[in-house]
């Protein structure tokens, strides 16, 4: 192997263990969704913690971003209703931007002419 290529390999060695990654979720454990809405866009990311090499690990499985549209902005409220529905299958805990950073940030990074997909990942 030249220098170069074990340079490569070494960076990349170095880079698989901290590479981002999503979750393939697991539908018999307990998932956590954080959300967040600002005046210009809508923010979530659903995590779950799974054992992994024998260690509990809080990983993503999606992250969902985009814009309020103007009529959406003024019925957000209608959304209390049907969440107290289901509050007896989940627990909500209220957490400030600057400490709920992930959902926080993708709700203020919604952009204005991003596609309707909501798999569609800027590159």
């Amino acid at each position: 192997m030249t220098e170069e290529r074990v340079e490569e390999y070494e960076e990349l060695e170095n880079f698989l263990p901290n590479a981002p990654f999503l979750l393939m979720p697991d539908w018999k454990l307990p998932f956590q969704l954080y959300i967040d809405a600002c005046g210009e866009g809508l923010g979530a990311a659903l995590h779950q913690t799974q054992i992994i090499n024998d260690k509990p690990v809080e990983g993503p499985i999606c992250f969902i971003s985009r814009q309020i549209k103007p009529t959406e902005a003024r019925h957000m409220l209608r959304w209390q209703i049907p969440i107290q529905e289901y509050r007896g299958n989940m627990t909500i805990v209220y957490k400030s931007g600057n400490i709920h950073k992930i959902a926080d940030g993708l709700s203020r990074w919604a952009l204005e002419n991003a596609p309707e997909n909501p798999a569609w990942v800027p590159q």
